[in-house]
């Protein structure tokens, strides 16, 4: 079993925040491939399904970002989990956005939702970045990410989103690999060719001129004779 965690803060006020692209990650993979209503469970709202071959539990914390932790040790404790079979999806400031990154522990870069988990389970946990860019400043950063989103943010956030959730079936198998490649075919699409450039229009070789009397031999006698007065 695997457990898919997306970090954000509940209710409305706080749905289309920048700080809430993980809430938005587990219920884009939650409505595409076909995962149960969402119901109370482990302080937080939980939708299970399967992706390939493997049984996975979507977790949305409900106990703010900064108690995260409280809520994926109660599932991990649960069902009993080994945290690399936890991935983490959470917003990341030192990435520009549309960018994604998968990584295998490590440090929580001062995200509060990260430090919370670090706090109560150890570090050795799956986490999946998407950048959201750096407002500039370390004071603007709370105001930053607590705000939505620009109408402009969805020329990537959404190829962002479908290729998060095309790619869920491989990052659910372990193959962090072919998940990243999946979302770089919706948010880098290949280049298209340039046109052909079309063949030069084919020249009719030039007639050669009959040689004289090339059909005298086919000709008759009185034909010959009548060319004569001619």
């Amino acid at each position: 079993m695997r457990l898919f965690v997306g970090l954000g803060n509940p209710g409305a006020k706080y749905a289309g925040n920048r700080h809430n692209i993980g809430f938005m990650a587990v219920d884009r993979i939650a409505a595409d491939h076909g995962f149960s209503p969402w119901r109370k469970g482990f302080h937080g709202l939980v939708s299970e399904g399967r992706l390939g071959l493997e049984k996975v539990l979507l977790l949305k914390p409900e106990t703010f970002m900064n108690l995260s932790g409280q809520s994926v040790q109660a599932a991990v404790s649960f069902h009993k989990l080994a945290l690399n079979e936890v991935t983490v999806f959470h917003d990341e400031l030192d990435l520009s956005p549309g960018r994604i990154k998968a990584k295998m522990g490590g440090g929580h870069a001062g995200h509060n939702g990260l430090r919370s988990i670090h706090a109560h389970l150890g570090e050795a946990y799956g986490r999946v970045r998407l950048g959201i860019g750096h407002p500039g400043h370390k004071d603007a950063v709370a105001a930053y990410v607590l705000h939505d989103f620009s109408k402009a943010d969805a020329d990537w956030l959404e190829p962002l989103l479908a290729g998060i959730s095309d790619g869920a079936v491989a990052l659910a198998g372990g193959d962090a690999a072919r998940f990243l490649t999946l979302v770089a075919l919706r948010t880098t699409p290949p280049k298209a060719k340039p046109p052909e450039k079309a063949a030069p229009p084919a020249t009719a070789a030039p007639e050669r001129p009959a040689e004289p009397g090339a059909d005298d031999a086919a000709r008759t006698p009185l034909q010959k004779l009548m060319d004569r007065f001619r």
